[in-house]
């Protein structure tokens, strides 16, 4: 029953803010600020899925200005919880292939976010550019997932490359995002405890190359992976009070 009625709310909301949310997005269509206020009310939903959702955010992270965000990625619940934490001028950058998921994809879009096609290299790389291009003019952090796919449980994956040859290749810092893990979280529970999700303090890449990648990809692994470890333990206390 449960499951039920959450699936109805959810059915809901998507109408609500396609119809709404495309409205509004179109009165400055691919404005960077969309995705933000967007964000918001996504993860308020949150609640509706039985979660507590605790959003820490440090205070050089708020301060840092254009940036490469990265978060970990785990399932379809990371729509409603590591959305909090997309802070103000940040747009993301996803798979192209969620143009076409019904009424989701069309919003995404139409906010400003930036799509990628991963089955093809050379565009992909491509859009590398095209990030760098959009961070450096449009003064906007760009929010990607390192891991390139969802981890379903499975911790920290490796992490591609990508968002740190962006980040040096702008001269921006890079933010870690961290979320504690969801892979408890069930669609018929009622009460599916707390969940927390961090913004770091921000990863400087200043004097790095092109040839720093792969150590800065390591450094910020380390960091999110020691964060998670953290998060997961006091997710997991605060849920079995």
């Amino acid at each position: 029953m449960i499951a039920v009625l959450r699936l109805l709310a959810l059915t809901l909301f998507a109408i609500v803010m396609f119809v709404f949310g495309c409205g509004y997005c179109l009165l400055s269509p691919r404005n960077p600020k969309h995705v933000h206020t967007i964000a918001l009310y996504f993860a308020k939903m949150s609640r509706i899925l039985g979660i507590k959702l605790e959003l820490r955010v440090a205070d050089a992270a708020k301060e840092v200005g254009p940036s490469v965000h990265i978060g970990n990625h785990q399932n379809n619940y990371d729509l409603f919880t590591i959305s909090g934490a997309v802070l103000p001028r940040t747009v993301t950058v996803g798979k192209k292939s969620l143009l076409w998921m019904p009424l989701f994809g069309q919003l995404y879009w139409l906010t400003g976010n930036i799509l990628i096609d991963r089955a093809n290299r050379s565009k992909a790389m491509g859009t590398i550019s095209q990030v760098v291009d959009k961070i450096k003019e449009r003064n906007v952090s760009v929010w990607m997932f390192p891991e390139g796919t969802r981890s379903r449980g499975r911790g920290l994956l490796p992490f591609k490359t990508g968002a740190f040859h962006a980040a040096i290749s702008a001269g921006v810092p890079v933010v870690p995002i961290v979320c504690s893990s969801t892979d408890q979280v069930k669609f018929n529970r009622w009460d599916n405890g707390v969940v927390i999700v961090e913004v770091m303090p921000p990863v400087s890449t200043e004097g790095m190359t092109k040839e720093d990648v792969r150590e800065l990809s390591e450094r910020c692994r380390y960091l999110m992976a020691a964060k998670l470890d953290d998060l997961n333990a006091e997710a997991q206390a605060r849920s079995a009070k």
